[in-house]
């Protein structure tokens, strides 16, 4: 199996950025269609985007579309996701996930997933 650690997270004002990594460990990363999620205090965790295993292929959710970017080094087994013109309503904890498998698209719930890190922490201050 992969283990996952994300890093990245911190304190960033409205419109900053900010760049999150995941690497994986264990076995190479590269066996994984990989996805960030995220969950907010009091909500449930919400699909943020998914990564082809070669990543030719990305998918994101409706409220990061145009923002957030997902791509991953293979060579340094990490999937990393560019967060750009971040907004209050983007704090959350940032959680990295992988599946076994080649398939990506429309993998956007959490049963999709078997693998999961521990989480980051992002807050958007106003």
């Amino acid at each position: 199996q992969v283990l996952l650690a994300e890093s990245g997270g911190g304190l960033v004002q409205a419109g900053g950025s900010l760049r999150l990594s995941c690497v994986g460990s264990g076995r190479t990363l590269s066996d994984y269609v990989t996805g960030w999620f995220r969950q907010a205090p009091g909500k449930e965790r919400e699909f943020v985007a998914v990564v082809s295993r070669s990543g030719d292929n990305t998918m994101y959710g409706d409220s990061v579309k145009g923002r957030f970017t997902i791509s991953r080094d293979n060579a340094m087994n990490t999937v990393y996701l560019q967060m750009n013109s971040l907004k209050p309503e983007d704090t959350a904890v940032y959680y990295c996930a992988a599946r076994e498998g080649d398939s990506w698209y429309w993998r956007v719930t959490m049963v999709d997933y078997e693998y999961w890190g521990q989480g980051t922490q992002v807050t958007v201050s106003s």
